[in-house]
C-alpha cells in the first residue's frame, strides 16, 4: 500500500499525497489565501427518460487549456503556486476546486414540488487525481510501481467515498486528448461519488441481476469466459486479467479490462492482481497510442459496483475507449447515436482487436 499524507489547502479542500515511498516531507502549505469553494449544484429528474441530470453553472468559470507554465496541476515551483503546495510529488488526489457534485451544494430550484420539476442539491463529491508531477508525461509511461500507487489511490479513495452519506456510487475515470474535451493537458484523472447510480451502470445492474437470476451466475464471468473460447477479439491475457474488444463494441476502438476473479470494485484487488494490473493497463494504452501517428484520445472508466446494492452478483470492469476512427478522422455522436441512442460502429469489433494485437493496420 502507498505511503498517505493529507493536508488542507488554503479553502479548506482536502489534499492526499500517494507516495512510492515512505519518508518524503510533505510539510508544504498553500499559501494562495483562496476563498471558500462554493458550489450551486443541483440535480435535475428527466421524467420521460427516467434520469438525473446535473445543472452545475458555476463550472463556466473553470480553468480552461491553460499554457504549460500556468498549469494549476504541475508541482509549485519558481513563484508558481499550484493546487499542489510541494515541490515534486509522486501521486496527488484534492478535491475538484469547480465540482460538479459537492457535499456542501447549495443548488435547489424554487420550481422543486411543482408537479413533474423535482431538483434536489447536487450533493456528492468530485476529486482530481494527478498521476505524475511530470506535465509532459502520460499514463501509458509511468513505470508499474507509479500505476501501482495511482492504483492504490484509486482503491483508497473510492472505499472513502462510498462511506459518505448519499453516496450511491464512485466513478474513477480518465479523459485524455483535447478530442475528448480535456481542459487541462496535465496527466490526471478525477472521481465522482454520485448520489445515484449512473443510467449507463444502472442497465448494466440490471443486467447482471437478471441473468443471475435466471442462470445463478455471473454474466460478466460468462462473457469473459466465452471470450476467451473464441479468442478473435482478446487483446491482452494475463494470470489474473484479459484486455479484450467487446463482442458488440459501441466505438471503433473499445477494449474492456476484466479480472478474472469475480471482485466488486478496486478495493477488493489484492496484491497480486494490483501488480499485474499495473503491467497490464498501462500496456493496453501503448497499443491503443500505436494504431496512429498521434497519441490517441481516449477515455477510461472504472464500472465498480455501486456503494450499497447489489455488490455480491457486480464483476468490475474498466473500459477504454478512443473515438478515433481512422487517421485525422474522429468517431462523432450524431443523429443515431446523439437523439437515438443507437451506436453505429464503423469498424468490426474482430478487426479492431486485429490492429491493437499489432496484427492489422
Amino acid at each position: 500500500m502507498s505511503n498517505i499524507t493529507e493536508i488542507n489547502l488554503s479553502d479548506g479542500r482536502e489534499l492526499f499525497y500517494f507516495d512510492d515511498a515512505p519518508g518524503t516531507d510533505r510539510s508544504a502549505v498553500d499559501e494562495r489565501g483562496l476563498p471558500a469553494v462554493t458550489s450551486t449544484s443541483e440535480r435535475r429528474w428527466d421524467a420521460l427518460a427516467g434520469e438525473w441530470v446535473v445543472i452545475a453553472g458555476h463550472r463556466q468559470s473553470r480553468t480552461f487549456l491553460p499554457p504549460t507554465d500556468q498549469c494549476p496541476l504541475c508541482p509549485t515551483r519558481d513563484g508558481h503556486q499550484t493546487e499542489i503546495p510541494a515541490s515534486d510529488y509522486d501521486v496527488v488526489v484534492f478535491e475538484n476546486r469547480f465540482p460538479s457534485l459537492s457535499t456542501a451544494a447549495t443548488g435547489a430550484s424554487s420550481l422543486t414540488g411543482r408537479g413533474l420539476f423535482h431538483t434536489e442539491p447536487g450533493h456528492g463529491r468530485c476529486e482530481v487525481v494527478c498521476f505524475t508531477s511530470d506535465h509532459n508525461g502520460s499514463f501509458s509511461q509511468l513505470p508499474a510501481a507509479r500505476v501501482r500507487t495511482v492504483l492504490d489511490a484509486l482503491a483508497d479513495r473510492t472505499a472513502a467515498l462510498g462511506r459518505i452519506e448519499g453516496v450511491e456510487y464512485v466513478f474513477c475515470f480518465e479523459n485524455r486528448g483535447e478530442e475528448i474535451g480535456v481542459t487541462l493537458s496535465h496527466p490526471h484523472g478525477q472521481i465522482y461519488a454520485y448520489p445515484f447510480v449512473p443510467p449507463r451502470m444502472e442497465r448494466i445492474r440490471q443486467s447482471l441481476r437478471d441473468y443471475h437470476e435466471t442462470t445463478g451466475e455471473c454474466l460478466q464471468c460468462a462473457q469473459l469466459a466465452a471470450e476467451h473460447a473464441d479468442g478473435a477479439r482478446v487483446v491482452e491475457k494475463g494470470t489474473h486479467f484479459t484486455a479484450y474488444v467487446p463482442f458488440a463494441a459501441r466505438w471503433p476502438y473499445e477494449v474492456m479490462i476484466v479480472p478474472h476473479r469475480h471482485v466488486p470494485d478496486l478495493p477488493a484487488l489484492d496484491e497480486a492482481e494490483r501488480a499485474e494490473l499495473a503491467e497490464l493497463y498501462p500496456a493496453v494504452l501503448r497499443r491503443f497510442d500505436g494504431l496512429f501517428d498521434t497519441p490517441a484520445p481516449y477515455i477510461a472508466g472504472w464500472q465498480q459496483a455501486p456503494t450499497r446494492q447489489d455488490r455480491d452478483q457486480w464483476h468490475l470492469s474498466l473500459q477504454v475507449f478512443s473515438i478515433r476512427r481512422a487517421p485525422g478522422k474522429l468517431k462523432y455522436l450524431a443523429g443515431s447515436e446523439s437523439g437515438a441512442a443507437v451506436w453505429i460502429n464503423d469498424i468490426a469489433p474482430e478487426r479492431a482487436a486485429a490492429a491493437l494485437r499489432g496484427e492489422d493496420r
